[in-house]
């Protein structure tokens, strides 16, 4: 397990995923395909995210049951096992419709 205290982890996520929205504004979906530059930021980004989620330990998580910890990892290993197979529908989806949810959630922890 990480050795990065569960707060540092959180902000790992929280950073990341701001990080993915402001790579993302102004742009749709189609102006996000077209950018292999925005499209390579997000993907890490969103690598980092699963990545962090993973390294929680899992009384944490199971302290935090509203977040969808094994979607966010599931997400996660998707993206790095599945590289030539990615879905950019689904990275948009989950950009516009989870992502800005999962920093408002985590923000709230306040840790």
């Amino acid at each position: 397990m990480s050795k990065r205290k569960p707060a540092l982890l959180i902000q790992d996520i929280i950073e990341s995923g701001k990080k993915i929205l402001t790579y993302t504004t102004g742009l749709d979906y189609d102006g996000f395909v077209a950018n292999d530059l925005v499209v390579d930021a997000v993907i890490r980004n969103f690598e980092i995210i699963g990545e962090a989620a993973n390294r929680l330990p899992a009384e944490f998580k199971d302290a935090h049951p509203d977040i969808d910890w094994h979607r966010i990892r599931g997400f996660r290993n998707r993206i790095v096992h599945d590289y030539f197979g990615i879905d950019y529908e689904i990275v948009w989806t989950v950009k516009e419709a989870f992502l800005p949810d999962l920093i408002s959630r985590l923000n709230s922890l306040n840790l």
